[in-house]
This record gives structure tokens, sequence and C-alpha cells, in this order.
């Protein structure tokens, strides 16, 4: 049995989501809050296009424009999306001069991660013209699936994921859950081309994602955290977490778990088609239960919260899972509350932005993109 009762591909490019057991008048009042607050924020974002070279943000990073595409792109409606139709085009015009001779979108760095963001736009814009940019840009993708080697063993920790690209040699679990985002969709969107034989080893990136999760059972590295508070959850990369380590009386060290990479770790999950009686599947589930948050990324405080919520909207909307049950027994309607959440900080001009400028999230436009993002999620699964 599979984990999902519907395609993930329809959930996210048409948003034929099943509609979940809400009552009408709260369902309908909670929409309209989040309408309102989508057609504040996606003005706001327009307004900061740069309107001669349709970027948004720093140029080197063409993934801050696809972002703000996408929000735009995902407004529920299509006359306010038909408004900011230059915009989008600017935008686009943007992204594709940044597409390399290898088949990648980036400008200094970060490759994997500005190809993958990049993609998913062209993608959700379903224009056809897009096509041959989304599959040479998939090649590319695939080709930075590590192997370091090549013997198909998998026995180096970071064998079978995906790393920023360039100077950043090794994989680490942000890279891998996007680039398996993008080469997901692609795989839905485009059928395999005779004598095309290169695709993503699934195997080996589901083995990477594995040695990234705090669960003994399954994962045998040296610093899996045999204490409640972590099994289950996720960590950066092997080896390291941005949560911190803790010592055990022996002296060795073991790392904690955190939020925003245990939805991450879910979302790859999903990207795989686990089956839904998985262990590891099991096991971030019941951690993400016992550590909801609405108010901190969970192990970082306010690092990276509102990438945080984006992936916790993505990786719940995408399960289905209408509900969460917190530490205390306690069930929590997710939608509702993440909803208020970021209604309660939206800046009356229309943008989001976090206070702790860990990951650039001082930066509005990509705080406010994926503000926009999250609230799309909660809007469509209502």
């Amino acid at each position: 049995m599979k984990l999902f009762s519907m395609p993930v591909f329809s959930c996210f490019l048409i948003f034929n989501f099943v509609p979940y057991l809400l009552s009408g008048d709260e369902s309908v009042s909670i929409k309209l809050e989040i309408e309102r607050a989508l057609g504040r924020g996606v003005k706001w974002i327009n307004s900061e296009q740069n309107s001669s070279s349709g970027q948004w943000g720093e140029a080197d990073y063409p993934a801050l424009t696809a972002l703000a595409l996408r929000s735009t792109m995902g407004h529920p409606d299509s006359a306010v999306v038909k408004k900011y139709a230059d915009q989008q085009a600017k935008g686009f015009s943007f992204i594709l001069s940044k597409v390399q001779s290898d088949g990648g979108i980036y400008g200094k760095g970060l490759a994997s991660y500005n190809t993958a963001i990049c993609m998913m736009a062209m993608i959700q814009s379903k224009d056809p013209k897009y096509n041959d940019i989304i599959k040479s840009a998939r090649r590319f993708l695939i080709n930075q699936q590590s192997d370091f080697d090549r013997k198909g063993e998998r026995d180096n920790v970071f064998d079978g994921g995906v790393g920023y690209g360039s100077r950043w040699a090794h994989s680490d679990l942000s890279n891998t859950h996007l680039a398996m985002e993008a080469l997901y969709y692609a795989k839905k969107s485009f059928k395999p081309e005779e004598g095309d034989e290169l695709g993503l080893d699934w195997d080996a990136a589901i083995s990477f994602v594995s040695k990234c999760q705090n669960l003994s059972a399954t994962n045998k590295e040296k610093w899996v955290s045999q204490d409640d508070e972590d099994k289950g959850g996720f960590v950066y990369f092997p080896g390291s977490s941005m949560a911190g380590e803790k010592k055990r009386k022996d002296g060795s060290v073991a790392l904690r778990s955190y939020g925003s990479m245990s939805y991450a770790g879910l979302l790859s999950f999903i990207y795989a088609e686990m089956e839904q009686g998985d262990p590891r599947l099991k096991a971030v589930r019941t951690w993400l239960n016992k550590n909801y948050s609405i108010s901190e990324n969970p192990g970082m405080g306010q690092q990276g919260l509102y990438y945080y919520y984006h992936t916790m909207s993505k990786a719940l909307s995408l399960s289905g899972i209408e509900k969460l049950v917190d530490k205390n027994g306690k069930s929590r309607d997710w939608r509702k509350e993440l909803a208020f959440e970021m209604l309660n900080n939206q800046d009356p001009k229309g943008f989001w932005i976090n206070e702790n400028g860990r990951w650039w999230e001082r930066d509005p436009v990509l705080v406010t993109s994926y503000a926009l993002l999250t609230l799309e999620r909660i809007y469509y699964s209502l």
C-alpha cells in the first residue's frame, strides 16, 4: 500500500485536494482571510521585482526569482495571476538568462539548489516552451547525485545524496530533498525518451536520507541518538546537526534532531513513494507529532522559521495529514493554527520577515515567498 490515496503530482500542480472534514463556515472563513493575505502579499512581492532585469533579489541566485514566481502563480484567483503576467514573463526571461551550458540554472554557486527551484517554477507554469530547459536541468540534477566510490556499494555516507555543488562537495538533506522534489515532478511531467537511460537512483537517494535519520534500527552511524526526544527525527547531513550535539556518558557525541530537516526527511519519503508501513516513515511522523510547533522551528528556535513553515505545509498537505497529536496528547489542527500564525505575522504592507537572519531570513523577498507558498498550501488543502 502506498503512502498516498491520490497522486502527489495532481495535488501539487492541479491542486486537486480531497476536501478535509471541516465545518463549512470555518473553512470558508479561513479561506477568505487567506485570500486577503495572499492578495496583499502577491501585490507587495511583485512591487519588489527589478523592472529592467526581471529578477527578484540577488542576480546570482535565480532561485529567489523562481520562488517569487511560484508564489504568484499559486494564487487561487486566476484573474490575479493574469494581472501579473508581464512580471512573470520578465521573471522567466531572467531565469532563462541563467541557464548554463551544463544544463544547470544558476549564477554564482549553489548550483543544485538554484536549479531545483527554478525547475519547479518552470514545471508549475505548464508552459511547453520550457520543456527542453527542464529536461536539461533534470540531467544536470541527476548528475549531481553523489557516488564517491563509483562502485554502487554506498559505502560512503554521502553516496546517493545531493549537495550544493561547486566547492560544497558533500551531500546534505536540504539539497537532496529539493532535488528529489524537482525530479519527482519532472518524472511525472515527461515520459522517458527512447534511449534515455539517465535517471535518479532513488534507492541510493533514500539510503542517504536514511543516514540522516536518528533511528538506530535502520541507521548504524555512531552519532545516532538513543534518546526518545531525538528518535525518528533528522539532521542536516550524516555527522552534522544544526541543532547541535549532546555528550553521552562514555564521552561520545550524539546529534539532535530538528524540525525543518525532519519535514525535509518526510518529503523525501513522499517523493520516493515509500510504503506506508515503513518504520522510517512511521518514526519521523511520530517525532513530528511529539515536536509539533508553529511558534518555532523545533530544535532551532527562530532560525529558519519560514523555511520550516514551507516544508511543514508541503509535507503535511501532500501526505493528507489533517491533525497532529502533540507531546501532551492534544489534537492540533495544524492548518488552522499555522494559517493564523502567518496572518498575524504579515506586515500591513503585505510582506513577511524573520527577525532572526539565519539562512537569509532577514530578506523579505525570500521570506514572503515562503509565506505565500505556505498559505497557498493551506488554502488548497481546505
